[in-house]
């Protein structure tokens, strides 16, 4: 078999994570940051999730501002953690989004403390790509872009996923869709502020697929929100320390 010279890989080749970042490794700990679930852990796409296959996108319009998307999308990278709700905290890389990064997450689900992570699948200038690993509330992708219609910006947040397990899949149908659509409108809502635009952001949903992957029911054991709440049970003050205030 003749291996491919680097001369003959993608012009995009750099933008993605290498196959050997699958599986997540914590290089740097953050000061209050909370790294359980993370290292050693696998990434898990929409085909190893438990629940039924959603893609959503929610997307803001920029007019007004004359920015485009690469600078969109820069400023994104660079003040991510800004823009999330402030019981949720992104420990970002120190090299920054980049494919093949980890990057912590410390978020409040229904007021429950949960610790897992990202790898950054892909980034160039104009999008990039997290994708979650295993005992993670979804298994899938959340892409982050910025494009041009009619000379106007618009910022975009699609998600393609299934609730990891069997609890994660009830959260979802107890109100948990409506947690996560008004966490990524407050993303973009926020993301608009930095360029002094206020508008309203749109949600398209689309079931994917209705079926429920029984054989996958097995990823509770890997669960982040139990594991936490476990953790947090034995050592409580670790977690008080680290929450957001």
């Amino acid at each position: 078999m003749n291996i491919p010279s680097e001369d003959k890989q993608p012009r995009n080749a750099a933008s993605w994570a290498q196959p050997e970042s699958h599986t997540l490794h914590v290089t740097h700990t953050h000061t209050g940051a909370l790294t359980l679930n993370v290292d050693g852990r696998q990434i898990t796409g929409p085909l190893q999730g438990f629940g039924q296959m959603w893609q959503k996108t929610y997307r803001v319009s920029l007019r007004g501002a004359e920015v485009s998307p690469a600078i969109v999308i820069q400023t994104w990278k660079e003040h991510f953690a800004e823009f999330w709700p402030e019981n949720s905290r992104f420990f970002g890389p120190l090299t920054g989004i980049a494919p093949g990064e980890v990057a912590i997450l410390n978020v409040a689900v229904g007021g429950l403390p949960l610790s897992t992570g990202v790898l950054v699948l892909y980034a160039d200038e104009e999008s990039f790509t997290l994708m979650t690993p295993q005992g993670h509330m979804f298994a899938g992708w959340i892409t982050f872009s910025a494009y041009e219609v009619d000379n106007v910006t618009l910022a975009q947040v699609q998600v393609l996923i299934r609730a990891s397990d069997p609890i994660y899949e009830l959260g979802l149908r107890l109100g948990g869709h409506k947690i996560e659509d008004n966490f990524w409108k407050h993303t973009l809502t926020q993301l608009a502020k930095r360029f002094n635009i206020e508008g309203p952001v749109s949600v398209e949903t689309v079931c994917v697929d209705k079926k429920i992957q029984w054989s996958q029911a097995k990823n509770i054991w890997h669960n982040s929100a139990v594991r936490t709440v476990l953790y947090t049970v034995v050592t409580p003050s670790s977690w008080f320390r680290r929450r957001p205030k």
